[in-house]
């Protein structure tokens, strides 16, 4: 689409959107920056392999235990704070994590990172709608492409730490303090006023946030944001069903299922405006079960590997797109969509690795698979709840 520079957001809003790309960046940094600092932090600890897998646990067990606070620290903070307490609350837990000196205390800085963690995504994600609302076009699927970025960041400034040969500590002190300057400078810029789900905060010249908006609560809702959490639970399914294969073709298949999606993220807004959410998510469930299922049915490495890419380049707006939704739903307090959507999301991601091995070892891994295109097809019938294409907004054109 092409935007006429009289319907070009106004300057507040423009820096408001950088502001949140820094949110996400920060984020996606935070906890990448741990991860390759893990079997060191395992070896001073001196600690077996099982003592590991519980302790580490504790991240997304903190996840899942503060989920569905996110929705009330919104309301209670204001999503954009909510995002920038969150960023300093994650960092002090992984900086506890990095100096730790027993297996109780590594585990009890994981949890609490892991618990702010899930309230730094929701209220992100909160905020950063908010901006795509004063866009009046989709911006939230650049969010998410910006969050891999900063994940791809945290890791290579984990890899020269390790090479420099500094302690985790002190590493993930400087990389904490680095995050957590960045989200601070970021709230200057952030949108002003309260998180509301019927009001629009006055900006001058900004389009309305939710127009035409009628609140009916009751079934309906109920059902959009059962489908809504099935969409992003499909999505959980698919980044994680790659973790049982063989070594080898774990690390070739999620780096193209990674690479894919992110890739699908770039162009998801563009999608999203050009021909809606509805589409664009029955088009990547499309693609994912019919890419997966291929591979699945004529198994070989190179067809594997494109099917994981499939999977990643259709799941790439998935979440995104159940994340908008979920915030649009009438009836629901501002933020509590958001936090559901996002809660159930951690327990796919946490219950569906189990789930795909189980099956692998009761049958075989290519049977195990079939979760990714099966999700696929859930898409593809359950996207019917996600918006279609709106209508050119005035000033607007659709790009030839």
């Amino acid at each position: 689409m092409t935007v006429d520079a009289a319907t070009r957001p106004p300057v507040a809003v423009r820096r408001a959107r950088v502001a949140v790309a820094v949110l996400f960046f920060t984020n996606g940094a935070l906890f990448a920056n741990l991860l390759p600092r893990y079997p060191q932090i395992k070896e001073a600890l001196g600690i077996g392999n099982a003592g590991y897998g519980l302790a580490v646990a504790a991240f997304p067990a903190g996840a899942v235990a503060a989920g569905l606070a996110a929705g009330v620290v919104i309301r209670r903070l204001g999503s954009a704070r909510a995002a920038v307490a969150g960023t300093l609350l994650t960092a002090v837990g992984i900086v506890a994590a990095g100096f730790s000196g027993t297996v109780g205390l590594f585990a009890a800085a994981l949890f609490l990172a892991g618990a702010m963690d899930a309230i730094t995504d929701v209220a992100q994600n909160a905020h950063g709608l908010r901006v795509q609302r004063r866009y009046g076009r989709s911006v939230i699927n650049s969010f998410h492409a910006i969050w891999s970025i900063g994940a791809v960041t945290g890791g290579a400034m984990a890899a020269g730490a390790i090479a420099l040969g500094l302690p985790p500590g002190q590493h993930l002190a400087a990389s904490g303090a680095v995050c957590t300057a960045a989200a601070f400078a970021a709230l200057r810029f952030c949108l002003p006023g309260p998180d509301t789900d019927s009001t629009v905060e006055p900006v001058a010249d900004a389009p309305a946030e939710r127009p035409g908006k009628t609140v009916t609560p009751g079934r309906r809702t109920a059902w959009v944001l059962a489908a809504l959490v099935l969409i992003a639970t499909g999505a959980a399914l698919y980044l994680s069903g790659s973790l049982h294969a063989s070594v080898a073709l774990a690390a070739s298949g999620f780096i193209a299922l990674v690479g894919a999606q992110f890739v699908g993220r770039l162009l998801g807004d563009r999608l999203v405006d050009r021909f809606g959410q509805r589409a664009v998510a029955r088009a990547g469930g499309l693609i994912a079960a019919a890419g997966m299922g291929l591979a699945l049915a004529f198994p070989t490495v190179p067809g594997t590997i494109l099917g994981f890419a499939a999977a990643g380049f259709g799941v790439a707006t998935l979440v995104p797109a159940a994340m908008h939704e979920a915030d649009e739903l009438p009836g629901l307090k501002p933020g509590s969509g958001l936090a559901l959507v996002s809660w159930l999301m951690r327990l796919g991601f946490l219950l569906s690795p189990p789930l795909v091995g189980l099956v692998a070892d009761a049958s075989s891994l290519r049977v195990g698979l079939l979760v990714v295109p099966f999700a696929g097809v859930v898409v593809l019938l359950l996207a019917g709840v996600l918006q279609g294409r709106r209508p050119p907004a005035p000033g607007e054109k659709a790009a030839a």
